[in-house]
């Protein structure tokens, strides 16, 4: 049960919602607090929406048929468009008749609409077959199978430190592991310290090669130079963000003044270790790459911080426990506002001299990286 009211204000956090959309299948209804609250909570609960639709999937903009469009519904409209986030909008209260001037105002904005009575039903079923319809399908994106082929050789490099979860693999390892096999790949996984023991009893030298990102520095150095290699963060750079925007991103770090502020996020909100990848190891690498005395501020969780004006600089993490649609919504932020994005493994790859041979596997993140150069 979920209290609902006409006073605004009363919906504070989202409400989600599983259920089974036919014939799309399942999906996640998300009811969010209104955009036209008042005051400095309701300024609290009109950020939370907009954070929330701008991660969503699709969004039904309800509208009260008794209402003219509102200055805060125009401008959410204008959010949506800009983040090319596929949308309807839905009139409610249809059995009392629609306010002509809605109407007016949609067919100038050049908004189709859908009519529904939460009271009678009429028109519920109608939209819930349009939105099936609408709604995107999901993306078939390659993590690493359009690198290789039936019976080609992929060595992962996979090394076990304090930070590893016990007995287990972390995301990007496992799901490289499960592509490979996928392709009928051979997967061979090995420690760093391992590794190049790994490749002298393989008879002839791997598809590719790829690492963990903290690991680039030995495994560059034992990779001979006609195996391609890469890191899994790069592949993840690819599979879920922007890796030619990443990519761009590097050349910001070379521009960085002393005092300029940089932003670490991480997406999720593990136990930091002693010598925590986000928290100590790269923020060290940037003040010596850099030797400037840069202020670095590190967010973790899904909570991305609102004014990234402020920022020289965004260094994101992989962003495994993220989904596609959230990641390209950070990035399209950032690019927005205008502050240069890079991932962890592109920026750590970078600075311990990986760069470019990490990118060779993508023609995308060559081209950015010769643009650049030139530049």
């Amino acid at each position: 049960m979920v209290i609902v009211s006409e006073t605004p204000g009363t919906t504070t956090d989202p409400v989600k919602k599983a259920m089974e959309l036919l014939p799309f299948g399942p999906v996640v209804l998300i009811d969010t607090a209104g955009i036209d609250d008042v005051g400095e909570l309701g300024q609290k609960r009109i950020s939370k929406t907009t954070k929330i639709i701008s991660e969503s999937d699709f969004a039904i903009l309800v509208l009260d048929s008794q209402s003219k469009l509102t200055e805060q519904e125009i401008s959410l409209i204008k959010h949506l468009r800009e983040f090319e986030l596929p949308f309807i909008s839905v009139i409610n209260k249809s059995d009392l008749g629609i306010n002509y001037e809605l109407i007016e105002k949609l067919n100038e904005l050049d908004l189709k609409y859908h009519s529904v009575s939460c009271i009678s039903e009429d028109g519920i079923h109608e939209l819930k077959e349009k939105v099936a319809k609408l709604l995107p399908a999901d993306e078939d994106l390659p993590l690493v199978s359009d690198l290789i082929k039936q019976h080609d050789v992929i060595v992962l490099v996979v090394p076990i430190d304090l930070g590893a979860p016990k007995g287990r693999l972390i995301m990007p390892q496992a799901q490289t592991i499960r592509e490979s096999l996928d392709e009928d790949a051979i997967v061979v996984v090995a420690k760093d310290k391992e590794l190049r023991a790994a490749l002298s009893k393989l008879n002839g030298p791997p598809k590719l090669v790829v690492t963990d990102s903290q690991a680039i520095m030995r495994v560059n150095a034992d990779v001979p130079e006609d195996i391609p290699l890469t890191t899994f963060s790069i592949l993840m750079a690819r599979y879920k963000g922007d890796l030619p925007e990443y990519v761009r991103g590097l050349r910001r770090i070379e521009e960085l003044e002393n005092d300029d502020k940089v932003l670490i996020a991480e997406a999720c909100s593990h136990h930091a270790q002693e010598d925590d990848i986000g928290k100590v190891k790269i923020p060290r690498w940037l003040r010596l790459h850099t030797k400037k005395n840069l202020e670095i501020d590190i967010k973790s969780g899904h909570d991305f911080p609102e004014n990234l004006s402020e920022y020289k600089l965004i260094v994101h993490c992989g962003g495994c426990t993220l989904t596609r649609k959230m990641m390209q919504t950070r990035i399209k932020q950032a690019k927005y506002i205008g502050v240069p994005i890079v991932n962890y493994g592109v920026a750590i790859s970078y600075m311990h001299g990986a760069i470019p041979r990490a990118l060779l596997p993508f023609p995308e993140a060559i081209s950015m990286w010769e643009r650049i150069k030139k530049n």
